[in-house]
Order: structure tokens, then sequence, then C-alpha cells
């Protein structure tokens, strides 16, 4: 069957979307590309009957959702990754569809809001009730570009959604309806994402954050599994202790190793504890790392020893990437203060989720520690990532990640140092931690509201206009004859 020229714009549109949210929503976004990336395929749905619109969606989703494809495969099954990946790409499909179904079923031109409103709803869905979050955040995009980050300190991951999706929202809009009757959302994309830039820029200060205490980290990417030979085993524990003596004599009050670094029985952990203490004590400094223990319940623990080789915490991650979904999740929640600064404890996963940042915050921490592992492809990502919390919560954060990026991060989302892992001997970084903001985030006292007002507001939306619909299709059926 011959397409008509219509329908050819339409694809082209759908097939130029896809390719932009690809750029703009993966493991490496173009922070100033998200802002636009989704407008051609909501014209392309927006100017197609509902199945042409239905298949045009799943079109650019695929391609969009594609883009993590090889790094899906790294982290679980293929299959499962191939599914990931289409679950992705029908919720795009969900939600252009139904923003399509209410913005063309209604005159007003605030039907802009439908698209905005709906992925706020998804995003926070997912952030409450996924295992993973909204780890695919459309805010994410965002995360290396500080001034649009921080109105998440006022409004959650949410308020970055609603405005990064409201401007190609009222851009397609535009290029639908016309000029004429889009003025309204396109003045108030502008405006909002004037403002959103506007308050980033002015909240931020010129000056770098004031200095705390110097703190150092070291990674060897090598992990100590049940198959490697015990001499390799040695080889990596002695150097660990050679980068912590190293950092120590250079100042470090405080040294963070990664998470995970093995995996052992309990026995092995017992022995293991002894000599990281006997370390802590030797250099005189407060020493973090991460280890898993397998007793008959596998669980990864953070544990942090004093200066004098006490044991301070023992802390247990509550949440599980999906290698570890066989593991004991933790839910207690560590807060140890160190010269003068209250840490508060975490483990990779953990700062995924805003909730853990939010929860620190309200019991006083003033930093976030935190050792991880990523997975090579998503260091960068996941180091920006979560960042996210520290300008949530004004907390900042040091993070130590195995096949990633050893990270010093202010309150801001603004990386202060940072330097790549790497295997034997590894990677070291020396620096001072930002000092946290003196005051408390709007956000991190009210949370998740207006996320869950946008999903409020997107239910009563689509549950009006299915309502409507039903009227419409009532008025139209001719009445019955009476019985005679």
């Amino acid at each position: 069957m011959r397409m008509t020229r219509d329908e050819v714009l339409n694809l082209g549109l759908a097939i130029l979307g896809g390719l932009l949210m690809r750029w703009s929503f993966g493991l490496h976004p173009v922070w100033w590309l998200a802002w636009v990336a989704p407008a051609p395929l909501l014209v392309a749905v927006l100017r197609s009957t509902r199945w042409k619109a239905f298949a045009l969606a799943l079109l650019g989703g695929l391609i969009a959702a594609s883009a993590n494809l090889h790094y899906l495969s790294i982290v679980m099954p293929l299959p499962s990754a191939l599914l990931v990946v289409l679950l992705l790409a029908l919720l795009w499909v969900l939600v252009v569809g139904q923003a399509r179904r209410l913005m063309t079923a209604t005159p007003s031109p605030w039907a802009a809001l439908a698209y905005p409103l709906l992925w706020c709803a998804a995003d926070t869905l997912l952030a409450h009730l996924h295992p993973d979050g909204n780890w695919s955040s459309l805010a994410y995009s965002q995360a290396a570009f500080a001034p649009a980050l921080q109105i998440v300190s006022l409004l959650g991951v949410a308020g970055l959604v609603f405005v990064l999706s409201l401007v190609p929202a009222a851009l397609a809009f535009a290029a639908v309806r016309g000029w004429p009757a889009s003025r309204v959302p396109l003045a108030a994309s502008a405006l909002l994402m004037l403002g959103c830039l506007g308050f980033g820029y002015a909240r931020i200060p010129a000056a770098s954050a004031p200095q705390a205490e110097l703190v150092g980290m070291a990674v060897i990417d090598d992990f100590i599994g049940p198959r490697v030979p015990a001499a390799k085993v040695e080889g990596i524990w002695s150097q660990y202790e050679r980068h912590v003596e190293t950092l120590a004599g250079q100042g470090a009050r405080m040294v963070l190793l990664p998470e995970k670094i093995a995996m052992l029985h309990q026995a092995e952990a017992g022995k293991l504890r002894q000599r990281m203490a006997t370390l802590a004590a030797r250099n005189k400094v407060w020493l973090a790392l991460g280890v898993g223990i397998d007793d008959g319940r596998k669980t990864n623990h953070l544990w942090l020893f004093r200066p004098d080789g006490s044991l301070a915490a023992d802390y247990l991650k509550h949440y599980l990437a999906p290698p570890e979904r066989d593991f004991a999740a933790g839910s207690r929640f560590e807060v140890q203060a160190i010269d003068g600064t209250r840490y508060g404890l975490a483990i990779c996963k953990d700062v995924h989720f805003a909730g853990m940042g939010r929860a620190y915050a309200g019991l006083g921490a003033q930093a976030l520690l935190v050792p991880a592992w990523d997975f090579g492809e998503d260091g960068e990502y996941a180091a920006r990532l979560s960042a996210v919390r520290s300008v949530e919560t004004g907390l900042p954060m040091l993070r130590a990640a195995r096949e990633g990026l050893l990270t010093v991060s202010d309150a801001y989302g603004r990386v202060v140092l940072e330097t790549a892992s790497a295997p034997l001997p590894g990677a070291t970084l020396l620096g001072r931690m930002p000092a946290a903001l003196t005051f408390t985030t709007l956000y991190s006292r009210t949370g998740d509201v207006f996320g869950w007002l946008c999903t409020a507001a997107a239910v009563i939306m689509v549950l009006r206009s299915r309502d409507n619909h039903v009227r419409a299709r009532k008025a139209v059926q001719p009445v019955p004859p009476a019985f005679p």
C-alpha cells in the first residue's frame, strides 16, 4: 500500500524524534537537546489517526529506548534486557498516546499540559513503586547542567520533568494548531524555562563552596570473588593498604574505599574486619569500605572504622541492583560525626532514590558517604544521577565507585574533584569535602508533593476526557422509538 505524503512526513518526524530522544535520554545525554527532542514525535502523533499514532509512538519509543540496550545486556540476561527496552518504549507509547488523545479532544490551549502532567505522573509512580526507581527519568538528562538542576531543591525531580516536558509539548501544539491557538502554552513554557534557568543561575554561588575536612578515596576495579587466586587476593588488599597509608600521610582524615570489594564467608569477614581495624588505627584515619558477606544469607555492607580501630557503623544496603536481587536488604540509617561533619551512609543504588536523601536530611546529616560499584559504561551517568540527591537536600557527596568514577560533588550538584577508577594498582583522589548548606531545602521538607499533585491532575484530566467522550457518544445515538 502506497503511503501518502503526510504519512511519509509523519514517519520521518517519528524517526527524527526517536533519534533525538535516543541522544537526549541515554547514558550520555546531550542536555540542551533534551529540551526539544520529543517535539517531532509529538507532532507526528498529533497529525495521525489513532492506530497510526500508536505505531509511530512505538517506533519512536523503541529508537529512544534502544540507546541503553547494550548497557542493560551487561547487568541482566539479553532476553530481560530486550524486555526492558520494550517496556520503556511502551511507556513512551502510553504517555505520548494519552497526551495525543487529550490534546486532540480538548479545544483549550491548556490541553498542552497533558504531556508534562502525564510524564510527571509516570516518573513519580516509578520512583515510588519500581525496584529500580525512576532510573531513566527525563530529568537526569540535565544532571550535568547545574542551572537546570536547581529546581529539584524546590519541587524534586518531578518539577524538572514538568518544565522539561512542557517545552516540546508547546512546540508540537503550535506546529499542529498554529500560532493564534498556541500563544498561551508557548508563553507559559518560555516563562517556566527561563524561570527555571534563572533560579538555577541565581541559586548557585559564583565562588566555590567552602571547604571542610581533607578526605581521600582509593579504588581498585578488581573484584575478589571465590575463584580469585590467593596471591591476587593478597595483592589487592595489600595495595589498598598502601593507598590508605599514602593518603593518610598526605593529611586525609578519612579514606573511602568502594562497594563490595570482596564477597566473603563469615569467618573470612571476621579476619578482614580485624585487618581493616588495624589499618585504620595504624594510620589514625576514619576508614570506610564495602564488602559482601554470604553466611547463608547474602548481605552488602559498609563498614566504617574510627581512627582507634573500633567499628563505628555496619550499614546494610537498602536498594539492590538487578545482579544482587537475592541479597537481603537493610532498613537502618546510619549517621556518623567525623571531624565536625555528620555523614549519612549509603551504598551505590541507595542514592538513586530521593527518599534516602530526604531521610538523611531529616536525621541531621550534613554530607553523604557512598561507596559504589558501577558497570563501566554507566559510570558518569551513575555519578551525576547520585549527585542529584545533593541538590535535592543540600548534602554534598563523597562517592567512590569501582568501574566508575571517584567523585566529590557539592550541594549544588557541581563536581569539585573527579577521576576515573582503574584496575590494579588502582586510582586515588585527595581533596577537601565541600561544606553543606546552612539551610534545608524546600524539597527536603515537603518531599514529592508536587509530583503527587501532578499525578492527581493527570488522573483527573484523563477521567474527565473519558467521561466527556462517553457523553458525546450518547448524544449522537438515535433515540429509540417509543413503545406502541
